[in-house]
């Protein structure tokens, strides 16, 4: 049965090479996106940046908020990922 099958399928394995590819793109694309290292560096960036004057804390309370929301989605991403 699995050489039938394989034969009788053959014609569609271009298909599945381009969907295979395809899903291989969205994995690491995810894996990238949802990479919590990048917003820890830029956390630790963004203090630098305040303790420095280079910011108001203002502008360091706004960034802040965006990178921790953006924490909280990876997180919720992993959980239900997992």
């Amino acid at each position: 049965m699995g050489l039938l099958t394989y034969l009788v399928t053959l014609p569609v394995a271009p298909v599945r090479a381009v969907v295979w590819a395809a899903q291989r793109v969205t994995e690491e694309a995810e894996n990238q996106y949802y990479d919590p290292a990048p917003i820890w560096r830029e956390l630790a960036d963004l203090e630098r940046r305040l303790l420095n004057g280079d910011i108001d804390e203002e502008t360091f309370d706004q960034c802040e908020d965006q990178l921790l929301d953006r924490l909280a989605e990876i997180d919720a991403f992993r959980r239900r990922n997992v």
